[in-house]
């Protein structure tokens, strides 16, 4: 009994925290990165998604307006395809974006370096994602103008302006970022 009760503390613990983001040794610490709503102005950066399709997040006093989410709240994770609890938020993610298609757009930003596209794509499809990738320079770019990402997985949530919501540190419960959504949907 003991076994199984520290084998299942073992596990929440693992899919619960976050992962230390290795790709970027000189990113802010944990505290300053809950405040993220530090942004450079008048910047523009280039993602560049899987199928080589390019997204510009631009950024304003508030946050950051995405090209692909016209009127759509944004929430944009930052994860990495060897972090476990990565791995554990992308069926909530899958949910959500089946659930709000017509009005949130989710953009995975990988922070793994010299990543193929086509060894982005098998793990894609390997976990049934269902929303957009992206694999380019632009990724540290945007990391670094949110204040910089030093645990994954780190999710930030926009309103239909751009307008900074909300963020969320490691997995969070599914009901907790549908909720933010909600609230955002209203204003």
């Amino acid at each position: 009994m003991k076994k199984i009760l520290y084998l299942s503390l073992f596990v929440v613990s693992i899919v619960f925290t976050a992962c230390s983001n290795n790709a970027d040794k000189t990113t802010t610490d944990t505290n300053k990165q809950t405040k993220t709503t530090k942004t450079v102005t008048n910047s523009s950066f280039i993602l560049k998604d899987v199928n080589g399709d390019s997204i510009t997040a631009t950024a304003t006093k508030k946050g950051f307006i995405f090209s692909n989410a016209k009127n759509k709240i944004v929430l944009v994770t930052f994860f990495a395809t060897w972090c476990p609890p990565c791995k554990a938020e992308i069926p909530h993610l899958n949910n959500l974006q089946e659930k709000y298609k017509k009005d949130v757009t989710i953009i995975g930003i990988l922070l793994e370096q010299n990543r193929d596209n086509d060894d982005i794509k098998k793990f894609i499809n390997n976990n049934a994602i269902n929303y957009t990738i992206t694999n380019s320079l632009g990724n540290q770019q945007l990391a670094t103008a949110v204040g910089g990402v030093s645990h994954i997985p780190f999710m930030i949530m926009y309103d239909r302006k751009g307008d900074y919501v909300t963020n969320y540190l490691g997995a969070v419960p599914q009901e907790m970022i549908d909720s933010d959504i909600e609230s955002a949907l209203k204003k």
